[in-house]
């Protein structure tokens, strides 16, 4: 199914843009009602709840963009493709406030426990890694950019959400101590996201190899 480009961004980019905000304008408002000593969601650690609310919303935009690409090829809907790129920079906008809740919140700019919390704690030194490296696929998420840097360069740059999206699902697994559903849940789906990569990767490269052996 193929939507023009006109209507893809006048009217389901926008709603799709409100969609992925949502979870964060209902953060903000508990945030209010906190303020305000409403009754709110946040519970009776609302640093804790904002910390792994904005994490969980962070990884399931990832998986979500990931998911983008077999979805467009699988169901021939080629304009899926259009938001893969809105997914990618909320994954980075809520991994953002994830780590400044952290420091913000949690550790309140202490940053000589911050940096011994990198170094002795292993799912928090996997998060800030994975953030790092997060950070070049948001700044090269432009046209312009993809230009700049050329397409084959790009293309490796944002390869980097392969490994960056295990090394996140393991910090969340280590942070949901103990055997529960949830990790079990993205765990499967990541697994059937990067298998269906690699089948098309083996695929493609056992194609090349037949075109290559006819040709001599």
């Amino acid at each position: 199914m193929k939507i023009s480009v006109p209507i893809i961004r006048r009217y389901l980019k926008p709603a799709v843009f409100l969609a992925l905000s949502w979870p964060l304008a209902w953060l903000v408002w508990q945030w209010g009602q906190f303020i305000h000593g409403q009754p709110n969601g946040l519970g009776f650690n609302p640093q804790e709840f904002t910390n792994r609310y904005t994490g969980d919303w962070a990884l399931r935009y990832i998986l979500g963009g990931l998911a983008i690409t077999p979805l467009a090829r699988l169901t021939h809907t080629p304009t899926l493709v259009h938001f893969r790129r809105m997914a990618g920079l909320f994954a980075f906008a809520y991994a953002s406030v994830h780590l400044t809740s952290y420091i913000a919140l949690d550790q309140i700019f202490n940053w000589t426990e911050i940096w011994n919390d990198i170094l002795k704690r292993t799912f928090i030194t996997l998060g800030m890694t994975a953030f790092t490296l997060l950070i070049p696929l948001a700044v090269t998420s432009t046209n312009k950019m993809v230009k700049r840097v050329g397409a084959k360069r790009w293309l490796w740059i944002h390869r980097m959400i392969y490994p960056i999206s295990i090394l996140v699902l393991i910090h969340f697994i280590m942070m949901r101590k103990g055997t529960q559903l949830e990790p079990l849940v993205y765990g499967a789906i990541l697994t059937v996201l990067l298998s269906y990569r690699l089948a098309v990767y083996f695929k493609k490269k056992a194609g090349f190899r037949r075109t290559r052996h006819k040709s001599t």
